[in-house]
This record gives C-alpha cells, sequence and structure tokens, in this order.
C-alpha cells in the first residue's frame, strides 16, 4: 500500500462550508471527505472517515458495553499516576502522514478503548497521531470492517498494539508492530488465559474477569 497515494478533492457540503449538518441524510455517503468537514456533522448517528470514506458505526450491544466497561476500568487502574493515559469512545483519533491540518486530515477513527503514551498527541479535540493500543470490541455487524480495514489502517500508521476482543467466542485477538512494521506477531488470549501487554509491565487480566459467565446478551 503506498502511504501518500493521490486523493480526490473533498466535497463541499450541500449547502455552504460554514453550515453545519444536521441530518445524516444531507451528507453524501458516497463522497470523499476531510477533518475540517467532519467537524461540522452535527447528528446523533456516529461516523468515522476512513481514507476520506465515511462509515457508519454500529450501536454497542450490552455485551460489547460490559466487556468495554471492565476492560476500561482495569486498564485505567493500572494506568493511575503513571505517564500513559486511557480513554474510551467516543474519543477522536486523527491519523495522518504528513500534514495534521483539519483540511489536509482523511482519517478519524472511534476506537472503543485507546492507550497514549506520548501526551504530545492529546488536544481538546482528542488525539493527533497514532495511540500505543488501539482496542477494537467486536459486534456481528462490524466483524469484517475491524478484522481486515482496521487492521490494515492501524499497521500503516505505526499502532504498536491493536487488540481484537471477541465478546461472544470470549477471546482477544493481540497484533504486535514488529521492527519492519508489520502485524506479524500476533497472540491470542482464550479461556481462563491472562491478557497481557509488553507495553504495560505487570498489567494482567483474566479472560475470566472480562467475559464473566452470566447472562449472555449479544
Amino acid at each position: 500500500m503506498t502511504k501518500d497515494k493521490k486523493q480526490a478533492t473533498p466535497k463541499p457540503y450541500p449547502n455552504g462550508e460554514d453550515k453545519p449538518i444536521a441530518k445524516l441524510s444531507d451528507i453524501d455517503l458516497t463522497g470523499f471527505y476531510s477533518y475540517a468537514q467532519y467537524l461540522r456533522w452535527e447528528i446523533d448517528e456516529r461516523l468515522e472517515l476512513i481514507r476520506g470514506h465515511i462509515y457508519r458505526m454500529a450501536g454497542p450491544s450490552l455485551a460489547h458495553q460490559r466487556v468495554s466497561r471492565t476492560l476500561f476500568g482495569e486498564l485505567y487502574i493500572y494506568l493511575k499516576n503513571k505517564s500513559c493515559e486511557v480513554f474510551s469512545a467516543p474519543f477522536d483519533v486523527r491519523l495522518a502522514h504528513n500534514s495534521t491540518d483539519d483540511a489536509a486530515v482523511t482519517t478519524v477513527v472511534q476506537p472503543d478503548i485507546c492507550v497514549v503514551c506520548d501526551v504530545n498527541k492529546l488536544d481538546s479535540r482528542g488525539c493527533i497521531g497514532a495511540p500505543d493500543i488501539m482496542v477494537e470490541i467486536l459486534s456481528p455487524s462490524n466483524n469484517k470492517k475491524e478484522l481486515n480495514l482496521k487492521f490494515h489502517l492501524y499497521e500503516e500508521f505505526g499502532i504498536k498494539e491493536y487488540w481484537v476482543v471477541h465478546p461472544v467466542k470470549k477471546s482477544v485477538m493481540k497484533y504486535e508492530l514488529d521492527a519492519s512494521g508489520k502485524y506479524e506477531k500476533n497472540t491470542q488470549f482464550t479461556g481462563d488465559g491472562e491478557l497481557t501487554s509488553a507495553l504495560l509491565p505487570g498489567f494482567k487480566l483474566n479472560l475470566s474477569e472480562l467475559f464473566p459467565s452470566l447472562r449472555n446478551y449479544n
């Protein structure tokens, strides 16, 4: 994949560039957009921009919310008084190779959870640059996007660890960036295994705590 591939010129808003968009129906979902345009979308539905194209985000299930709450809580406790910070969705992560100007950024994602260790990447609107860890919690409607599109996206932008959490299968797949910048090393945690990370020394979370065998709502 060529990182600096030529891209189309972002489309203007239908009612003028300075006017906010309040309805999803007013956006051409097949168009090409920038973060500057994304900032003017004042609609209820959550959207992501990936290489200028719009992707609608699935509503989280109860199982998704339970897993997110537990994992975020454990990471928050572990990172307390440390230099890294953990954030949960909705939280914009802007990924760019060259210019960080709003009109030049065409990828804005909202990972379920992310860990950022470089505070210089944080600003009032979220994170500009690659977090150290990105976590995506799967649902039946978004498996393909997370496993394929975001795998390559996060690898391209140098996310050191990418965790894919599967509430139904009660498993976590962890991809780690190697010296060549590829996700060639992966570890799957299942059953009563403990989720660990080379980036978080001493962090351990037993999967039986992340996926409790209580009532199952997918």
